[in-house]
């Protein structure tokens, strides 16, 4: 079994229970437990606590697919210039996340132009060489999509990103960004406009104003 990895819990100083748990954990558990900026800060300092090669994110509501991933994933050999891996994830929850089929769950990575549209990676099928966070980090800017704007980054940059065919993890499709939330919507449209062309985000406010109100209707 795969035992080639260590695990960072980053608390955002939760009750006394759940720091009274986090005390009896052993190697290769570690935690650090104090406030944070939200998400993506939490993101940030797991990064700067990691010294693995890879990096892996999972939230609270997620979980691997089964406890051979991390094996079939790193059994396989890649070229050296691949910095991301990416596989499929599990959606489970109330919320539906696709506007475009309402029983479709299981979302398919994607490394293309329709980037563009929508995120074609999700972090928790997603795993990143750390030495991609030596010059970048995730921008607190973006509190609900600010991992899309990094992934999109990426993808602007010509970054290798080999794509998997396994299912990576099971996911709490309930997050923050899946509500549906017009200001989470604004955020879209914010970077992709800075990573593009202020002449191009007329058609953004259109491709994300469609994608609104399509949930709206559902």
């Amino acid at each position: 079994m795969f035992k080639d990895y260590e695990v960072w819990i980053i608390d955002g100083q939760s009750k006394k229970e759940v720091q009274d748990f986090l005390t009896t954990l052993k190697a290769p558990f570690f935690w650090i437990s104090e406030k944070d900026l939200g998400i993506y800060d939490a993101m940030n300092k797991g990064v700067k606590k990691s010294k693995g090669n890879w990096l892996y994110f999972l939230g609270s509501g997620d979980k691997l697919n089964n406890k051979l991933v991390l094996q079939e994933v790193f059994s396989k050999q890649y070229n050296s210039n691949v910095s991301l891996l990416s596989g499929k994830i599990i959606y489970q929850g109330e919320t539906q996340p696709f506007i475009y089929s309402s029983k479709k769950r299981i979302k398919t990575p994607s490394w293309n132009r329709f980037f563009w549209i929508r995120n074609g990676l999700h972090h928790q099928g997603t795993f990143y060489k750390k030495q991609i966070f030596n010059n970048k980090k995730y921008s607190l800017e973006y509190p609900t999509f600010s991992d899309y704007c990094f992934n999109l980054n990426l993808y602007k940059n010509k970054i290798n990103c080999f794509l998997l065919n396994d299912l990576i993890a099971t996911c709490n499709s309930d997050g923050i960004s899946k509500t549906g939330n017009w200001k989470n919507y604004k955020e879209e449209i914010k970077f992709k406009t800075e990573l593009s062309s202020i002449m191009f985000k007329p058609v953004f406010y259109v491709l994300v104003a469609a994608k609104f109100f399509l949930r709206k209707l559902k």
